[in-house]
């Protein structure tokens, strides 16, 4: 039986004339005979080369489809780093969805919200119908709140995950999560001074749409490169 770590495994993806190897709870199986991973790839989602452990868990088979493949060595994952204060190490180890979990779960909040603002704003100029002025508002708050724990969740898995180092898509994320927070202030404050908005195309109410409709393309960038580490590209 041959030991693969991570790094190893990775070079057994399917593709450039290599095998394709996958690993389940410590077990590497050889998938490369199977026409359900041409290419490594299995349903456009899974790529060979890499632990399977956790994406196993939502798929709409079990593990036991690994076991119609040969099994040709086992996986050693390498000694995790303690980071933190002791509580934190025990903490995550008794909890380890708390390593990459909570900034994903947080983030859906400022997303949904701050892209409703925009989109509850344009009803409220085409309908002239105040409750979609005050939802707007209020989303709008709402927003920015929960910009911040999403934030802070994202730094604290930044360090954790990834040393802190700079990887190009969080430096990016980084970036245009201020950028939002300051656009969607800037939206707040404007709309706090000028309470008087109509759904009439004056200044005040075209500063208003420019600065919230801005703040649709900064939140899906932001998306993007947040999926982007989650499923890279496959290049």
């Amino acid at each position: 039986m041959q030991e693969f770590d991570p790094e190893s495994l990775e070079k057994f993806n399917g593709r450039d004339g290599q095998p394709a190897y996958v690993a389940y709870n410590g077990k590497v199986f050889d998938v490369t005979k199977s026409p359900m991973w041409k290419k490594g790839l299995h349903m456009n989602r899974h790529f060979a080369g890499r632990d399977l452990s956790n994406e196993l868990a939502a798929a709409p088979h079990g593990p036991e489809n690994l076991d119609k493949h040969p099994e040709i060595g086992i996986l050693k994952h390498p000694a995790v780093e303690s980071r933190g204060p002791r509580f934190l190490t025990d903490l995550l180890e008794r909890h380890p969805f708390l390593r990459r979990h909570p900034h994903p779960s947080i983030v859906h909040f400022p997303v949904a919200l701050i892209i409703s603002t925009a989109l509850f704003f344009v009803l409220y100029l085409a309908t002239d119908n105040a409750s979609f002025k005050s939802t707007s508002f209020n989303c709008l708050w709402a927003g920015i709140i929960f910009t911040i724990p999403a934030m802070l969740s994202g730094y604290f898995t930044w360090w954790l995950n990834y040393d802190a180092k700079p990887v190009t898509a969080v430096k990016l994320k980084i970036r245009l999560s201020f950028i939002m927070l300051a656009v969607s202030t800037a939206a707040f404050w404007w709309e706090f001074v000028h309470p008087e908005i109509e759904p009439v195309l004056n200044f005040e109410t075209i500063v208003c749409l420019v600065l919230l409709l801005a703040l649709i393309p900064i939140v899906g960038a932001i998306g993007w490169y947040g999926a982007t580490l989650t499923l890279p590209l496959e290049k």
